[in-house]
């Protein structure tokens, strides 16, 4: 079970971070913004963590003899979906080191313009501002928030996943 948890968890996490390295390997130091969006990011969570469903698949069919309970078809989901995620948040600590993309300027950038839009003081701000710098400049801080970033979207794949392959009548397992 732990080589299909594995396996399983590469390969989602290689379809991840393989657009990660594509796409911000092009940021240059003095472009002010990255490349796609939260939306794009989403998306390609969402695809690589597809790979959550054949995951329960293959261990209901393969190693259940065709049946599964929900809460072990929800571990496994769990598990593949952690492998992804610190994937997910290794690849991003590899990718900012190597492009020197100054994460917390950009960033503290955006929290000045939504705090500008609110009307917000300029002291308030500027709290806001150093809390997230001094935050987001621990590993210990920013790497579980990174991870948590896709780790939300697994547990709600591995939520319908368990969910839709408990029902062995559902894309039953081929006779061999």
């Amino acid at each position: 079970m732990l080589s299909l948890i594995i396996r399983f968890g590469l390969i989602s996490g290689v379809i991840v971070v393989t657009p990660m390295f594509i796409l911000w390997s092009r940021v240059k130091a003095d472009d002010p913004h990255p490349p796609g969006g939260m939306l794009i990011t989403y998306l390609t969570m969402l695809v690589a963590l597809t790979v959550v469903f054949f995951g329960v698949k293959q261990y209901r069919d393969r190693i259940r003899g065709g049946v599964v309970k929900f809460l072990p078809a929800l571990g496994v989901g769990l598990a593949i979906s952690c492998v992804a995620s610190a994937m997910y948040a290794a690849s991003w600590e590899i990718v900012t080191a190597m492009n020197h993309f100054d994460f917390v300027a950009w960033w503290s950038n955006q929290i000045i313009e939504q705090g500008k839009a609110a009307g917000k003081s300029a002291a308030d701000t500027a709290a806001e501002v150093k809390a997230f710098a001094d935050m987001y400049g621990n590993p210990w801080m920013r790497v579980p928030l990174v991870f948590m970033e896709m780790f939300p979207v697994g547990v709600l794949v591995s939520l319908i996943s368990a969910g839709v392959l408990r029902n062995s009548r559902i894309l039953p397992a081929r006779a061999s």
